[in-house]
This record gives C-alpha cells, sequence and structure tokens, in this order.
C-alpha cells in the first residue's frame, strides 16, 4: 500500500476548478499531526516544483504562480490534505504530487494528472 495517495486530477477548461486529495493510510495519526504537508507539480519538460504546504499548526505557504487562486487545507481526522485550485489556467497543466519530510527522507506519492484546456 503506498505511503500517500492523491487524487482528484483531471481535465478542466481554463477557468474552471479541481479539487485534489491526498491522504496518507498507513501513517500513525499522532505522526500525521505533526508533519508539514506539502504539494508539487511538475510540468512536462520541467523540473518539480513547490505549489503549496502547511504546517501542523496550518500555516500556509503558496508560490508567486498560484497564490490567490489555490488553497491547501488538511483534515488530520481523516489523514489527508487537500488543494482547491481555482481559476485554472494552461500553464498549471502538470502532475500534481503531495510530499512530507519523513526525518530527513522525503516521501511522495504515485501524483495525479491536472490538464487545463485553453
Amino acid at each position: 500500500q503506498e505511503r500517500l495517495v492523491e487524487s482528484g486530477g483531471g481535465l478542466v477548461q481554463g477557468g474552471g476548478s479541481l479539487r485534489l486529495s491526498c491522504k496518507a493510510p498507513r501513517m500513525i495519526l499522532s505522526v500525521y499531526n505533526t508533519k508539514t504537508m506539502n504539494w508539487y507539480r511538475q510540468a512536462p519538460g520541467k523540473e518539480r516544483e513547490s505549489v503549496a504546504s502547511i504546517t501542523s499548526g496550518r500555516i500556509t505557504n503558496y508560490s508567486d504562480a498560484v497564490k490567490g487562486r489555490f488553497t491547501i487545507s488538511r483534515d488530520n481526522s481523516k489523514r489527508t490534505v487537500y488543494l482547491q485550485m481555482n481559476s485554472l489556467k494552461p500553464d498549471d497543466t502538470g502532475v500534481y504530487y503531495c510530499n512530507y519530510d519523513d526525518y530527513g527522507s522525503p516521501v511522495w506519492g504515485q501524483g495525479t494528472q491536472v490538464t487545463v484546456s485553453s
């Protein structure tokens, strides 16, 4: 079983919205509650880039590219972090991954594809 499982990607027209989810089914809840959870994305032919993060205290941070359009949130009881994406643009197309640091080792999900048509 995967350590992180992303879902919610798909094809959407520009200006539309999607909500991504990332669940950590194997993580002990008390450990999950301490983790900063991150969303990254990778567009075709480009390096993976940070999109948003949320700390255990629910402090959020966003890249300039998505600030004001995307919202990261978490539901610790479900071991799930969300990425609400509004006003999507073709430049938002890519594979979206969630991530956390496991005592110095990054843990990644398998990713979910987001495609925004113009």
